[in-house]
């Protein structure tokens, strides 16, 4: 008798808590990382209200550059 040694590994499932009512979670879950339709619509609402935000405005790379280099403009001009 022979193993099938072509299949893939299992993932073992992860266990997180809900970011809105901290239950245990596995990743195997449908709704997961929430551990309900109701938690993640929950979520979605505190982001459409601006519960969330950004704490500081994501910049390109390249403007910052520029921006600390203001005599490289000049010389693209």
């Amino acid at each position: 008798m022979s193993r099938n040694t072509n299949r893939m590994p299992r993932k073992p499932a992860v266990k997180l808590r809900c970011p809105i009512c901290q239950t245990s979670v596995k990743s195997t879950h449908p709704d997961f990382p929430f551990c309900s339709d109701r938690c993640r619509l929950i979520d979605l609402g505190k982001w459409a209200s601006g519960a969330y935000v950004i704490s500081a405005p994501v910049t390109d790379t390249e403007e910052a550059i520029r921006d600390r280099n203001p005599e490289d403009q000049e010389d693209e001009s």
